[in-house]
């Protein structure tokens, strides 16, 4: 079930990264502004990118040990409909687990999901169809 973004077919070319927004007190952007003006950054995005990956390689050993005591997948983890559904006919279902992303493919139906999906954990981001996830929603931890 786990699947290299590599192996995905053109259809399924996924965005790379997720847009956040943040809210910063005025001290702290005009500092990040004055870094940028002054040339360290080349703007407010790479300034920020570059906070957060410091702060997650400072923590990377926590992290590790995180992901593996709640034994989490760690990267990307796409379901097609016929993955569901060859676990549906085993009588098989899925605890999902994973720190990065989870797709869920569009042809699969909410009727689908709720028979082969007992429960997601997802920190990072989940893509499927609006009424898949409104039909996982209290399956979410």
């Amino acid at each position: 079930m786990n699947q290299d973004s590599a192996l995905f077919p053109a259809k399924h070319k996924l965005a790379d990264s997720e847009k956040i927004t943040i809210n910063l007190g005025f001290v702290d952007l005009g500092q990040v502004d004055l870094m940028v003006a002054e040339g360290f950054y080349g703007n407010r995005t790479d300034f920020i990118r570059t906070a957060i990956r410091n702060q997650l390689a400072t923590h990377s050993d926590a992290v590790r040990q995180v992901v593996a005591r709640k034994m989490l997948v760690l990267g990307l983890q796409h379901f097609s409909a016929d993955d569901l559904r060859a676990l549906q006919a085993a009588r098989q279902t899925l605890q999902i687990r994973v720190l990065g992303l989870v797709t869920i493919a569009p042809e699969v139906t909410p009727e689908l999901a709720l028979a082969t999906i007992d429960s997601l954990e997802v920190l990072g981001a989940l893509q499927a169809s609006p009424a898949v996830k409104a039909a996982l929603a209290s399956r979410r931890r």
